[in-house]
């Protein structure tokens, strides 16, 4: 296990799992360092929060003093995201899903960190016509360009899973999708729904991993990667 995270995103469906699988997991010693907007009613001795202003630059200042001079960080988690409906726009958006990720990337490579791990989407391509899709790949290629020594990229369907916040044309999909995964076969796998609490698995199994590189996991790598922590 390593010795400490940065996790972002942790108030989320897929963050708060991973949250909640790490401090079950006995042999995690470490300490997870979590920026979030509002307070997640979650204590444990290895959980640091930190609320700070992300609208603005001095966030990165107040996530930093909340890692301090303990033991350097060993890897970088990111479950963060919206959707462009919640952002309000697509500069907005952009500020959340590109900006904000890689400033806090930023801030736990300078503490340690070594291993990132981003949930991104299936489709994420920068050559995407899909303005969603294109971002995710943004963000991808430039994470790459930190200099972590290994990146663990997920790139999940449809994550089925209750929600925080509604989001109707989501929740209908999720009706669905027991119908629609068994239709998307061959290359469309990739694009089937997975339940989050597989994609938390998947995320908690390879904190353990070290092997330097990028590795893109899709569908079924996520489901593969679960089932060796069920």
């Amino acid at each position: 296990m390593p010795r400490g995270v940065l996790l972002a995103g942790a108030s989320g469906l897929v963050g708060g799992l991973v949250l909640h699988d790490l401090l079950a997991d006995a042999s995690f010693s470490g300490r997870i360092v979590a920026p979030v907007r509002r307070a997640l009613g979650v204590h444990d001795a290895r959980l640091v929060t930190v609320t700070p202003d992300f609208t603005t630059s001095g966030s990165d200042a107040e996530i930093d003093a909340a890692i301090g001079n303990q033991p350097a960080l060993s890897c970088f988690i990111c479950c963060l995201g919206t959707t462009l409906k919640t952002a309000g726009s697509r500069e907005a958006f952009i500020v959340v899903d590109r900006e904000l990720v890689l400033r806090m990337a930023k801030v736990a490579y300078q503490h340690g960190a070594r291993h990132a791990i981003l949930v991104s989407s299936a489709g994420a391509s920068r050559q995407s016509a899909n303005f969603y899709l294109r971002v995710k790949g943004e963000v991808e290629a430039a994470l790459a360009e930190i200099g972590f020594e290994r990146m663990d990229i997920l790139r999940p369907g449809l994550l089925l899973g209750p929600r925080k916040e509604r989001r109707a044309g989501e929740a209908i999909a999720q009706l669905l999708a027991p119908l629609a995964n068994p239709l998307l076969l061959g290359k469309l796998r990739r694009y089937r729904a997975v339940d989050a609490h597989d994609v938390a698995a998947a995320i908690v199994r390879l904190v353990e991993d070290t092997a330097p590189g990028q590795f893109v996991h899709e569908h079924d790598s996520i489901m593969a990667l679960s089932a060796q922590v069920s």
